[in-house]
Order: structure tokens, then sequence, then C-alpha cells
């Protein structure tokens, strides 16, 4: 993609925002509201997105910043009789929803958690990149993936004992 238009980014790389966004969100409404929310802010300022080395990685430092704003404010949730339009479909993310076991141990984690071991491990962001775009101390981060690991192996370990 040399200099690509911003729909023909979004056609390329719509799949794999939502799937990082599902793994932030554990939920597929607060995620596909999630990336509408980072494509939106991502199309307004195009121009200059599409200049940097990484445009996706703007989308995804984006959508790492809503979500930290939204943990620090309250949430204001308005009920709806049916949801405007159908949800995307995506055969690798309905794969690996389908594994029960990996859904409910990364579900069982608090989002920022989550957020923390998706930032270090999937991104391979370093800790002070976390808690910068986390808005928090580095010892945060170390105390959060410490924390979150810790409760996967658990979870690991307990599965293994009840099926071993």
């Amino acid at each position: 993609m040399d200099d690509p238009t911003f729909e023909t980014f979004v056609a390329q790389r719509l799949p794999a925002l939502y799937r990082y966004a599902m793994v932030l969100t554990q939920n597929r409404h607060d995620a596909e509201d999630l990336v509408q929310e980072a494509l939106t802010r991502t199309g307004l300022r195009w121009s200059a997105v599409r200049r940097k080395d990484s445009p996706e990685g703007y989308v995804r430092t984006a959508m790492i910043r809503i979500m930290a704003n939204r943990w620090r404010r309250p949430r204001r949730e308005v009920s709806v009789a049916a949801p405007p339009e159908p949800a995307a479909e995506d055969l690798g993310l309905e794969r690996l929803l389908d594994d029960a076991g990996v859904r409910s141990r990364v579900a069982e984690l608090p989002p920022r958690t989550r957020a923390v071991l998706v930032l270090r491990y999937v991104e391979e962001r370093s800790d002070e990149e976390i808690a910068r775009l986390l808005g928090c101390s580095r010892s945060s981060v170390k105390s959060q993936a410490s924390r979150g690991l810790a409760r996967l192996r658990e979870a690991v370990e307990r599965a293994e004992v009840d099926h071993g």
C-alpha cells in the first residue's frame, strides 16, 4: 500500500482491528463500538495518518487510549430494543471464540489487565510504552501483568486437574 485511501485501509485491515478490539473488550458490541470510534478519529486525520510508518499502529494506539479513557469515567449505557445492524462476521475470530477455555480464561481478567497482557504479549510493547498508553505507572503495568499471568496459570492448572 503506497498511499491508500482511507476506505482501502479500512477494507483491508478491518478484520484484524476487530479481532484486536475483541481481545481488549471481550464483548462483540463493545469491540464494534471501539473499532468504530477509533476509525472515526483516524478518518478525520487520515491525511496525516497515512504518512506515518504504521497507520494500523495509529488505530491500535487510539483503541488503547479510548479504552483507558472509558475506565476512568463512569459507564453510561443506553439500552435499545434491537441492534441497528448485524454484527460483522470473521471466521478467524469465530474459531478463537469457539475455544471456550481460552475465551473464559481471558474473559475472567479485568479489562485493564487484559489490555496490559495484549499490549505486552501481542503488540510486544515495552512497559514504558504500555504505561504511557494506559496513563499509569510502569510498576502498575508490571503488577497488572504479573497478576494476570498468575490468574491464567491458575486457570490452566485447574483445568488440567479437572480434565486430567
